[in-house]
């Protein structure tokens, strides 16, 4: 059962390892994009490749244009034509007050988790979209629920950054709906991924999860099925977009 190629960026880890693990095992043949931990990419390939998928794992800083346009060239000149892009790369940094944050952690921040996304949905809008000659396909952005709620003293620019992806996923969904694109995004909660300790906050999902209604985190698996089923024909009717993934929250 191919589906074609899927791009899944950011994807040695959390939630893009989740989704591109159960991507391959839903027929896709799976482009893993990974920043610098090529070993954790290499095994997500291995395992993959194991269970009789098909998957390479590719380098790319999301948030160069030249990278990611290498990044797309390379799948489908070694997976076979672009049907998907599954927008999940991004990151945030230090708990922070906004008074105590730098333009320049903005600017990496925005640079990753916007023009990053951006900069992937061009590509396979490119290669997608009838209006070029393609065969029509989806796109998933990973938006978050910091985007409606904040995310105080925190991470209010990561907040922002995901308030960019709901905006964009809405806008771009609307210019590509008449073109074979589905656009949407899944907006998850506290979800148990090693993000929250590169925030300085290990033990944050356990120290908040007593606020989520269903009275737990998620897992990246919990997050990935909901991808999946955006991506596949199960969700035909829907585009513009957001699936909140948050037990409640």
């Amino acid at each position: 059962m191919m589906q074609g190629t899927l791009i899944v960026t950011g994807a040695s880890r959390g939630i893009g390892e989740a989704t591109a693990r159960l991507a391959a095992r839903a027929g896709y043949h799976v482009a893993v994009n990974y920043a610098r931990n090529v070993g954790a990419a290499e095994n997500v390939v291995g395992e993959i490749e194991v269970a009789g998928g098909k998957a390479l794992a590719i380098k790319a800083d999301v948030a160069v244009e030249a990278e990611v346009k290498r990044l797309f060239e390379t799948a489908e000149e070694v997976l076979g034509p672009v049907a998907g892009l599954v927008n999940n790369a991004g990151g945030l940094e230090t708990a922070s007050r906004l008074d105590a944050m730098t333009p320049e952690r903005w600017q990496r921040v925005l640079a990753t988790n916007v023009i990053g996304s951006f900069l992937c949905a061009k590509e396979a809008v490119l290669r997608l979209s009838t209006r070029h000659g393609g065969k029509g396909g989806v796109i998933v952005n990973l938006s978050s629920a910091a985007s409606r709620l904040g995310s105080p003293n925190e991470f209010i620019d990561y907040a922002a950054s995901k308030g960019a992806i709901d905006a964009m996923t809405i806008g771009l969904a609307k210019e590509v709906a008449q073109e074979g694109i589905r656009v949407n995004a899944v907006r998850p909660g506290l979800i148990h991924t090693d993000i929250h300790a590169a925030s300085g906050q290990p033990d944050r999902v356990e120290r908040l999860q007593n606020g989520v209604p269903m009275g737990r985190g998620g897992t990246p698996e919990e997050v990935a099925e909901v991808i999946l089923w955006l991506l596949s024909e199960k969700a035909s009717y829907v585009t513009g977009t957001l699936i909140d993934v948050t037990g409640g929250r």
